[in-house]
């Protein structure tokens, strides 16, 4: 379950990257959201806890 949950924040990670038309104006935030949720999650499954 761990794994799936890492592979969807990536995902959502790389989409809200400012990198395409529909998304330039939002800036980095969240992309920076995404990825520190990511890492929480990370952690999380490294210690065993999720």
């Amino acid at each position: 379950m761990s794994t799936i949950l890492i592979i969807v924040l990536v995902l959502l990670l790389i989409g809200a990257l400012p990198r395409w038309g529909y998304n330039s104006g939002w800036g980095y935030g969240p992309g920076g959201i995404v990825g520190v949720l990511l890492i929480i999650v990370i952690v999380l499954a490294l210690t065993g806890r999720l």
